[in-house]
């Protein structure tokens, strides 16, 4: 379970829970889905982000600012064969 605070974000902040893969997880209330990617060490790697039930493109995981209640499915790509 997800639930620990990303480090820029500990002390006195405002906060919001989101659900992540059926996870709650606590985010600062301006984080974006590429902080949360970051603070789950997912970030650099090949993520496909689901927002409410619509896709975030790579491009827009740096400014899609989460809200309380988001759902989030995040799918790792792998290669294979």
């Amino acid at each position: 379970m997800w639930r620990a605070l990303p480090a820029r974000c500990r002390g006195s902040f405002a906060a919001v829970v989101v659900i992540a893969n059926g996870d709650e997880v606590e985010v600062a209330d301006d984080a974006s889905v590429a902080d949360l990617l970051e603070e789950l060490g997912l970030g650099g790697r090949l993520i496909v982000v689901e927002r409410n039930g619509e896709p975030v493109t790579k491009g827009r995981l740096a400014t899609t600012i989460l809200a309380a209640g988001d759902r989030l499915e995040l799918v790792r790509a792998v290669a294979g064969g």
